[in-house]
């Protein structure tokens, strides 16, 4: 399968079961450092206008709802968002998959909570279905280092492409000095680079 370049016309993002419940799962890095993470793709989403489409699983039980500020960030995706009842793989819910094809994007960057379970099989499935996948690692993550890494290896062996969200930003961006790429790289500095990183430096892109 021949890797196409990522840009804002021909992608979407799909944000899987990032719930108050699950996250909470999350032991290989750092909760905060996964929230901050998936709301700045939200915020791309928005800024960039990129489709998003939203999954949860068994939102009754311990999973919860989706983090309150990716609903507050993405009302519309929210309303619309995919509640399975219990199937592992989004990609064999027949909702989700309508709501990716109607995108009508043949790029998908992916995160998902945990990575190991929810994002894993998405990943490949789409990957299979002929779509270039991107996932973004650290707006993922799994409740075990182990599991984790074997879950990366096992994307990367079928095609899928792992990313950071700042390497994903960049990419979509293509060009700082445009009004999109200002804000963005406002985004960055504000909220996904650390204070002590860019206090006293100047604008290292």
């Amino acid at each position: 399968m021949k890797f196409s370049d990522f840009t804002r016309e021909n992608s979407a993002i799909l944000l899987i079961d990032h719930q108050v419940g699950t996250m909470k799962l999350i032991k290989n890095l750092p909760l905060s450092e996964v929230e901050k993470n998936t709301l700045a793709l939200a915020k791309v989403a928005k800024v960039l206008k990129i489709p998003v489409v939203l999954t949860s699983s068994q939102e009754e039980r311990f999973q919860g709802l989706l983090m309150t500020a990716l609903a507050q960030s993405l009302p519309e995706a929210y309303e619309k968002r995919v509640k399975r009842a219990g199937i592992v793989n989004a990609w064999d819910d027949e909702n989700f998959v309508k709501a990716v094809k109607d995108t009508n994007r043949p790029n998908l960057i992916m995160a998902g909570i945990t990575t190991d379970v929810c994002l894993v099989y998405p990943a490949i499935s789409a990957v299979r279905e002929g779509y270039s996948v991107q996932a973004v690692m650290d707006a993922s993550g799994s409740p075990f280092h182990l599991s984790e890494d074997l879950a990366r290896q096992r994307m990367h062996d079928a095609g899928v492409v792992l990313t950071a969200t700042i390497t994903l930003i960049a990419e979509l961006v293509k060009d700082w000095s445009r009004p999109e790429g200002v804000e963005l790289q406002q985004l960055l500095f504000s909220e996904i680079l650390p204070p002590e990183f860019i206090s006293g430096t100047s604008t290292p892109y």
